[in-house]
């Protein structure tokens, strides 16, 4: 990963980190918690890829797996959401630009079932049942919806601060592909013009020569 990639991964996740902690999670709503991290993951993955949302999604989780009041393995959140961050740049638009809110919308609710599916899968599998006291079909309900209100006010605007990041690579290929489109026109019209001049010395010359052959045959006549 590039270097602006990383030094802005790594504040929005300690920043989404943060108010996940001291804000949203001591705002004891029923079920699940809304997961601002998950989103800031997500929306990373969507614009740098499955590589790029992969590594952030390792290091955002193993963050939240060390960060306090965490009462589970470490690790456990990282491998959730290095998968979630993998699969998530799957989807990643070709041309860098979103149509619609649709997708995203649907890549959250997907995220957000599966992210909560894994952990207590995993969390099962190390002997950590408190899914099935909380129950699983709340949490799963919980998550999808608080995850998918905030979406809009954190996504889009994540995305888009990733893409400015990234100065624009878009645009520095329409701009190069420009600049090759105008440098071949130049070297085009180069050409045509070298081969313009050179036809028009050949004729010149031509005609020299036919005056002179003319001129000699008229003092031979003489």
């Amino acid at each position: 990963m590039r270097l602006n990639r990383m030094l802005l991964s790594t504040t929005l996740v300690v920043v989404a980190l943060v108010i996940q902690v001291s804000v949203l999670a001591r705002l004891h709503l029923p079920g699940a918690v809304p997961d601002l991290v998950l989103l800031t993951v997500l929306a990373l993955a969507m614009v740098y890829g499955h590589v790029g949302g992969a590594l952030i999604g390792f290091g955002a989780g193993l963050l939240a797996d060390l960060a306090p009041p965490a009462d589970h393995a470490a690790g456990r959140y990282a491998l959730v959401l290095c998968v979630i961050g993998y699969l998530a740049g799957l989807v990643k638009p070709e041309n860098g630009q979103l149509k619609s809110a649709t997708g995203p919308m649907a890549v959250v609710v997907a995220a957000a079932v599966g992210s909560t599916l894994l952990y207590a899968g995993v969390g099962a599998l190390v002997g950590d049942t408190a899914a099935r006291h909380v129950g699983l079909g709340s949490l799963l309900f919980t998550a999808a919806l608080y995850d998918l209100l905030l979406a809009p006010f954190v996504v889009p605007g994540l995305m888009a601060l990733a893409r400015r990041a990234e100065n624009n690579p878009l645009g520095e290929s329409g701009a190069s592909a420009k600049s090759a489109d105008v440098s071949s026109g130049w070297l085009a019209s180069g050409t045509g013009l070298r081969i313009g001049s050179q036809r028009g010395m050949r004729v010149k010359a031509a005609r020299a020569r036919f005056a002179r052959a003319g001129r000699i045959k008229g003092v031979k006549r003489l």
